[in-house]
C-alpha cells in the first residue's frame, strides 16, 4: 500500500508538469496566430497625423491628407462662428448644432468629401466658389455646405464627416 501512495505522488507531478507544458506550448502556438492580426507598422504610421493649427491665420483654410483622404481645417472667423451657431436646426436635413461638430469653435476639422458620391467640394482656396452658405460647394451635383460642414442644399444626405 505504501508503494501505491508513492507512485500516486509521482503521477500527480507528471500530470501537473504535462499540463503546464501543454499550456506553454498552446500559448507559444497561439501568440503568433493572434499577433499577425494586429495592424502593420506602416498602417499604424498612416493612422495619425499632426498639424500645427497655430500657423493657420483666421479666415484661412488648409487641406491635409489623412489615410489618402482630404481633411479640411478651417480657422473660422468670429462672423463664421456666429453664423454657424445661429442656424435654425429645423432647416437642416441632419440637425446638428455647431457645438457638437467642433471641439474648439475657432477650428473646424472635417473630412473633405461630399457625402453624396465622394467628390471633393470646392471652397478651400481663396477665390473658390464656396456655395450659397459660405462653406463648401460640390460642383458635381450641386451640394452646398455651411461653415460648420453641414449639408444645407443639394443631394448630399449627410454633413461632412468630422475628423
Amino acid at each position: 500500500m505504501s508503494e501505491t501512495v508513492e507512485n500516486q505522488g509521482r503521477r500527480d507531478f507528471i500530470v501537473v508538469a504535462t499540463n503546464a507544458m501543454l499550456a506553454v506550448g498552446a500559448a507559444a502556438v497561439a501568440y503568433p496566430l493572434i499577433n499577425q492580426m494586429n495592424p502593420a507598422a506602416d498602417t499604424l504610421a498612416l493612422s495619425t497625423i499632426e498639424v500645427d493649427v497655430s500657423a493657420i491665420e483666421e479666415g484661412q483654410a488648409i487641406t491635409v491628407k489623412w489615410r489618402g483622404r482630404p481633411v479640411f481645417i478651417r480657422h473660422r472667423t468670429a462672423e463664421e462662428i456666429k453664423v454657424a451657431e445661429a442656424v435654425n436646426l429645423d432647416d437642416l436635413r441632419d440637425p446638428q448644432d455647431d457645438a457638437s461638430r467642433v471641439e474648439n469653435p475657432k477650428y473646424l476639422i472635417i473630412q473633405g468629401i461630399c457625402t453624396h458620391l465622394g467628390c471633393v467640394p470646392l471652397g478651400q482656396k481663396i477665390g473658390e466658389v464656396k456655395g450659397d452658405f459660405n462653406g463648401w460647394f460640390c460642383p458635381c451635383h450641386g451640394s452646398h455646405y455651411d461653415t460648420s460642414g453641414r449639408i444645407r442644399k443639394g443631394p448630399a444626405p449627410l454633413p461632412s464627416p468630422q475628423s
